[in-house]
């Protein structure tokens, strides 16, 4: 079996995590059929995620997201293209939520 292992460091705080995490969520749902199950903790929250060859989850905390993720035999051969495109997904969402909205000036 392959396996997929990605960290990413943030400064978010769990909240705004969590909120990355549950939209990860469902585009990996729609996008490739996932079915994921979020369990939310004290300290960090964990979105399980699995379809057929592929098993994994999601960890998540105020501080960082570390992703595991087991490929079956026939995506193995695909791991690269898989990884790169989970990567891809999780920094734009990161990137979305660390730029800030404008503030306005008084009038």
């Amino acid at each position: 079996m392959a396996e997929i292992r990605i960290h990413r460091e943030h400064s978010l705080g769990l909240e705004r995590a969590r909120e990355i995490a549950w939209q990860w969520a469902e585009q990996v749902e729609q996008k490739f059929d996932m079915a994921c199950t979020v369990h939310e903790g004290d300290d960090e929250d964990t979105v399980e995620f699995t379809r057929s060859g592929v098993k994994g989850e999601l960890t998540v905390s105020a501080t960082r997201f570390d992703l595991v993720a087991q490929l079956g035999f026939l995506l193995g051969a695909f791991k690269s293209t898989i990884e790169t495109e989970i990567q891809k997904e999780l920094d734009s969402l990161l990137a979305v939520k660390k730029k800030a909205p404008a503030k306005k000036k008084p009038a």
